[in-house]
């Protein structure tokens, strides 16, 4: 399901389409819907990174990977996504497909974020609003 499917759109703050796809930002979390096929690496997700930086600063916030289309991450590059987004504080990745879902599960062992497989986006997005609600109120 996209995110325009979800109850929770009608909270969208703004949405923004880059190079990569699309970014839906709310207030504490965002969720990326990437183009089919992509190799996202540090370097072509700058872009991604200014929107972020933009919207919340230093703020805690959440990602979601809601995984429409296939695509890869270069898990080399883990480390420097690892330090650069301290401030995430929920990863979530949802996927549709068994594959998607293995994949999903072997860049676990890559990313020190605190970070969640699903299967359904409002699950995913609930998790995150947990998540960023508990580190907010500490």
């Amino acid at each position: 399901m996209s995110i325009v499917d979800s109850p929770c759109y009608t909270k969208l703050v703004y949405k923004k389409t880059i190079a990569l796809g699309d970014l839906y930002f709310f207030k504490n979390f965002l969720v990326c819907e990437f183009i089919e096929g992509l190799d996202i690496n540090f370097d072509n997700f700058g872009e991604a990174k200014t929107e972020i930086d933009k919207h919340f600063g230093t703020q805690d916030f959440g990602l979601i990977g809601n995984r429409l289309q296939s695509y890869s991450i270069t898990l080399t590059d883990a480390p420097l996504f690892n330090d650069t987004f301290k401030n995430l504080k929920a990863y979530a990745t949802v996927t549709y497909t068994d594959m998607a879902s293995k994949i999903s599960e072997i860049e676990n062992y890559f990313f020190s974020f605190n970070k969640q497989d699903f299967n359904d986006l409002e699950d995913a997005i609930q998790w995150v609003k947990h998540n960023i609600e508990e580190t907010t109120a500490v």
